[in-house]
């Protein structure tokens, strides 16, 4: 499955999607790596993914949810939720509803990520 056939039915999701993945591209060089769920980003290790909310949980929600991976707590008001999986990794939820939601302040979340993925 590719990108395009992830979020087929859903263009607001994939505009957004394309968004995260140009501004990745701007950071420098990963791997995207889709599933049925999600699109992950990955240097050595995975730093980051993308994935409709609408089809994991039920409710209404935002297009997509950016999912960034870091090795500390982010107290940043805006993540919708933070979860430690395994010790000193921290798996950051944001909610995004339109590609310009976006902004420094993600970039330069995702830039950390993707540092730390080497």
């Amino acid at each position: 499955m590719d990108e395009a056939g992830l979020f087929a039915g859903h263009p607001l999701a994939l505009s957004i999607h394309r968004a995260v993945r140009a501004a990745v591209e701007t950071i420098g060089e990963a791997e995207v790596r889709v599933t049925k769920s999600q699109a992950g980003f990955r240097r050595r290790r995975p730093f980051a993914a993308t994935w409709r909310p609408g089809q994991h949980l039920k409710g209404r929600g935002a297009p997509l949810v950016l999912s960034v991976y870091l090795r500390r707590r982010d107290d940043w008001p805006r993540w919708k939720e933070v979860v430690e999986p395994s010790p000193g990794r921290f798996t950051h939820h944001l909610e995004l509803n339109a590609p310009e939601d976006l902004d420094a302040e993600v970039r330069e979340r995702l830039a950390e990520a993707w540092r730390e993925a080497g």
